[in-house]
Protein backbone atom coordinates (compact mmCIF):
# COMPACT_ATOMS: atom_id res chain seq x y z
CA UNK A 1 0.00 0.00 0.00
CA UNK A 2 1.38 3.48 -1.16
CA UNK A 3 2.79 5.59 2.13
CA UNK A 4 0.85 8.61 2.72
CA UNK A 5 2.20 12.27 2.38
CA UNK A 6 0.44 15.93 2.53
CA UNK A 7 1.46 18.18 -0.10
CA UNK A 8 1.13 21.61 0.69
CA UNK A 9 -0.86 23.11 -2.29
CA UNK A 10 -1.47 26.61 -3.26
CA UNK A 11 -2.25 26.75 -6.91
CA UNK A 12 0.89 27.52 -8.13
CA UNK A 13 3.36 25.63 -10.54
CA UNK A 14 6.38 25.35 -7.48
CA UNK A 15 3.42 23.19 -5.31
CA UNK A 16 1.46 21.62 -8.58
CA UNK A 17 5.05 20.27 -9.28
CA UNK A 18 5.59 18.60 -5.93
CA UNK A 19 2.21 16.73 -5.99
CA UNK A 20 3.07 15.35 -9.65
CA UNK A 21 6.50 14.65 -7.98
CA UNK A 22 5.05 12.99 -5.07
CA UNK A 23 3.20 10.86 -6.93
CA UNK A 24 5.87 9.63 -9.47
CA UNK A 25 8.10 8.47 -6.01
CA UNK A 26 4.82 6.38 -5.13
CA UNK A 27 3.44 8.59 -2.37
CA UNK A 28 -0.45 8.92 -2.23
CA UNK A 29 -1.23 12.35 -1.42
CA UNK A 30 -3.43 14.30 0.74
CA UNK A 31 -3.70 18.21 -0.38
CA UNK A 32 -3.76 20.76 2.19
CA UNK A 33 -4.91 24.27 0.77
CA UNK A 34 -4.91 27.63 2.93
CA UNK A 35 -7.83 29.66 3.07
CA UNK A 36 -6.14 32.39 4.80
CA UNK A 37 -7.85 35.53 3.70
CA UNK A 38 -6.03 35.83 0.52
CA UNK A 39 -6.35 38.83 -1.96
CA UNK A 40 -8.65 36.53 -4.15
CA UNK A 41 -9.71 32.78 -4.57
CA UNK A 42 -8.25 32.01 -8.02
CA UNK A 43 -5.99 30.11 -6.33
CA UNK A 44 -8.04 27.82 -4.08
CA UNK A 45 -10.16 26.94 -7.74
CA UNK A 46 -6.52 26.17 -9.28
CA UNK A 47 -5.58 23.86 -6.24
CA UNK A 48 -9.50 21.98 -6.71
CA UNK A 49 -8.57 21.28 -10.70
CA UNK A 50 -4.93 20.56 -10.03
CA UNK A 51 -5.70 17.85 -7.09
CA UNK A 52 -8.68 16.54 -9.27
CA UNK A 53 -6.20 15.95 -12.26
CA UNK A 54 -4.01 13.72 -9.70
CA UNK A 55 -6.37 12.16 -8.73
CA UNK A 56 -5.50 13.53 -5.19
CA UNK A 57 -8.10 14.29 -2.18
CA UNK A 58 -7.96 18.58 -1.08
CA UNK A 59 -8.59 19.26 2.11
CA UNK A 60 -8.85 23.20 2.48
CA UNK A 61 -7.92 24.67 6.14
CA UNK A 62 -9.78 28.35 6.64
CA UNK A 63 -7.83 30.00 8.65
CA UNK A 64 -7.33 34.00 9.11
CA UNK A 65 -4.29 36.73 9.74
CA UNK A 66 -6.74 39.31 11.31
CA UNK A 67 -3.33 41.56 11.87
CA UNK A 68 -2.61 41.64 8.31
CA UNK A 69 1.06 43.04 7.86
CA UNK A 70 1.29 41.74 3.93
CA UNK A 71 -0.42 43.45 0.89
CA UNK A 72 -2.08 39.78 -0.01
CA UNK A 73 -4.01 40.00 2.78
CA UNK A 74 -4.63 43.92 2.47
CA UNK A 75 -6.57 45.29 0.00
CA UNK A 76 -5.94 48.47 0.95
CA UNK A 77 -1.74 48.09 -0.07
CA UNK A 78 -0.80 47.66 -3.18
CA UNK A 79 0.96 44.69 -4.59
CA UNK A 80 4.24 46.05 -5.92
CA UNK A 81 4.73 46.05 -9.48
CA UNK A 82 8.41 44.55 -9.13
CA UNK A 83 10.88 43.41 -6.97
CA UNK A 84 12.61 46.26 -4.51
CA UNK A 85 15.36 46.28 -1.76
CA UNK A 86 14.92 44.16 0.46
CA UNK A 87 11.50 41.74 1.73
CA UNK A 88 8.71 42.79 -0.17
CA UNK A 89 5.26 43.64 1.01
CA UNK A 90 3.85 40.17 -0.51
CA UNK A 91 5.16 38.69 2.24
CA UNK A 92 3.39 37.47 5.23
CA UNK A 93 4.80 37.38 8.60
CA UNK A 94 5.20 33.50 9.80
CA UNK A 95 2.81 32.32 7.04
CA UNK A 96 4.77 28.72 6.13
CA UNK A 97 5.66 28.27 9.81
CA UNK A 98 1.63 28.51 10.40
CA UNK A 99 1.19 26.36 7.18
CA UNK A 100 4.06 23.72 8.29
CA UNK A 101 2.25 23.60 11.46
CA UNK A 102 -0.99 22.19 10.26
CA UNK A 103 0.59 20.39 7.97
CA UNK A 104 2.95 18.47 10.57
CA UNK A 105 -0.39 18.11 12.28
CA UNK A 106 -2.09 16.61 9.47
CA UNK A 107 0.25 14.43 8.78
CA UNK A 108 0.06 13.04 12.01
CA UNK A 109 -3.13 12.32 12.33
CA UNK A 110 -4.00 10.62 8.51
CA UNK A 111 -0.31 8.91 9.59
CA UNK A 112 1.34 10.29 6.34
CA UNK A 113 5.34 9.51 6.08
CA UNK A 114 5.86 13.01 4.36
CA UNK A 115 5.28 16.48 4.32
CA UNK A 116 6.21 18.26 0.74
CA UNK A 117 6.08 21.99 0.08
CA UNK A 118 7.45 23.59 -3.09
CA UNK A 119 9.53 26.76 -1.39
CA UNK A 120 12.16 27.94 -3.31
CA UNK A 121 15.41 29.69 -2.56
CA UNK A 122 16.66 30.79 -6.25
CA UNK A 123 13.62 32.55 -8.33
CA UNK A 124 12.12 34.13 -5.48
CA UNK A 125 11.24 37.15 -3.38
CA UNK A 126 13.71 36.91 -0.69
CA UNK A 127 11.05 36.07 1.96
CA UNK A 128 12.77 34.34 4.70
CA UNK A 129 10.46 31.16 5.08
CA UNK A 130 11.80 30.01 1.43
CA UNK A 131 15.42 29.48 2.86
CA UNK A 132 16.89 26.29 3.34
CA UNK A 133 18.34 27.33 7.02
CA UNK A 134 15.01 27.58 7.84
CA UNK A 135 13.58 24.28 6.65
CA UNK A 136 16.65 22.99 8.36
CA UNK A 137 15.67 24.56 11.68
CA UNK A 138 12.39 23.42 11.33
CA UNK A 139 12.68 19.94 10.87
CA UNK A 140 14.72 19.92 14.08
CA UNK A 141 11.94 21.54 16.04
CA UNK A 142 8.97 19.81 14.16
CA UNK A 143 11.11 16.25 15.28
CA UNK A 144 10.85 17.34 18.93
CA UNK A 145 7.50 18.65 19.25
CA UNK A 146 5.18 15.72 17.74
CA UNK A 147 4.43 12.07 19.32
CA UNK A 148 5.34 10.62 14.91
CA UNK A 149 8.63 11.31 14.77
CA UNK A 150 9.59 9.79 11.35
CA UNK A 151 7.77 12.50 9.30
CA UNK A 152 10.20 14.11 6.57
CA UNK A 153 9.75 17.76 5.42
CA UNK A 154 10.66 17.88 1.58
CA UNK A 155 11.82 20.55 -0.34
CA UNK A 156 12.30 19.09 -3.31
CA UNK A 157 12.90 22.54 -5.35
CA UNK A 158 14.43 24.53 -3.04
CA UNK A 159 17.54 24.77 -5.05
CA UNK A 160 15.92 25.41 -8.69
CA UNK A 161 15.46 27.88 -10.91
CA UNK A 162 12.03 28.59 -11.87
CA UNK A 163 13.28 27.32 -15.56
CA UNK A 164 14.21 23.60 -14.11
CA UNK A 165 11.10 23.64 -12.01
CA UNK A 166 9.11 24.00 -15.19
CA UNK A 167 10.91 21.68 -16.94
CA UNK A 168 10.26 19.06 -14.39
CA UNK A 169 6.48 19.71 -14.52
CA UNK A 170 6.47 19.26 -18.09
CA UNK A 171 8.60 15.94 -17.76
CA UNK A 172 5.85 14.91 -14.70
CA UNK A 173 3.02 16.00 -17.53
CA UNK A 174 1.86 18.66 -14.82
CA UNK A 175 -1.43 20.65 -16.52
CA UNK A 176 0.19 24.26 -16.03
CA UNK A 177 -2.80 25.69 -17.70
CA UNK A 178 -4.65 24.33 -14.43
CA UNK A 179 -2.13 26.63 -12.45
CA UNK A 180 -2.34 30.27 -11.36
CA UNK A 181 0.74 32.61 -10.14
CA UNK A 182 -0.38 35.87 -10.51
CA UNK A 183 -1.08 37.86 -7.21
CA UNK A 184 -3.25 40.37 -8.07
CA UNK A 185 -6.27 37.52 -9.31
CA UNK A 186 -7.70 39.37 -12.24
CA UNK A 187 -8.94 37.45 -15.51
CA UNK A 188 -5.57 37.13 -16.75
CA UNK A 189 -2.05 37.48 -15.12
CA UNK A 190 -1.22 41.03 -14.25
CA UNK A 191 2.59 39.96 -15.77
CA UNK A 192 4.26 43.20 -13.50
CA UNK A 193 3.96 41.65 -10.19
CA UNK A 194 7.05 39.36 -8.92
CA UNK A 195 5.15 36.20 -9.20
CA UNK A 196 4.28 37.08 -12.85
CA UNK A 197 7.83 37.77 -13.78
CA UNK A 198 9.77 34.76 -12.45
CA UNK A 199 6.87 32.68 -14.31
CA UNK A 200 7.68 34.55 -17.36
CA UNK A 201 11.02 34.01 -17.03
CA UNK A 202 11.14 30.22 -16.04
CA UNK A 203 8.97 29.76 -18.80
CA UNK A 204 11.02 31.70 -21.38
CA UNK A 205 14.52 30.24 -20.33
CA UNK A 206 12.47 26.89 -19.86
CA UNK A 207 11.87 27.03 -24.00
CA UNK A 208 8.36 26.62 -23.19
CA UNK A 209 5.16 28.73 -23.49
CA UNK A 210 3.06 29.19 -20.90
CA UNK A 211 -0.64 28.34 -21.79
CA UNK A 212 -2.31 31.15 -19.79
CA UNK A 213 -0.56 33.94 -21.75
Amino acid sequence: MPKKCVVLLSGGIDSATCLFLAKKEGFLPYCLFFDYGQRHLKEIKSARRIAASAGAELLVSKIGFPWKGSSLLDKSLEVPARSSKGIPSTYVPGRNIIFLSFALSCAESIKAGAIFIGANARDFSGYPDCRSDFYRAFRKVASTGIKKRDIEIRTPLINKTKAQIIRLGAELKMPFEMTWSCYRGKVKPCNRCDSCRFRAKGFKEAGIDDPLV
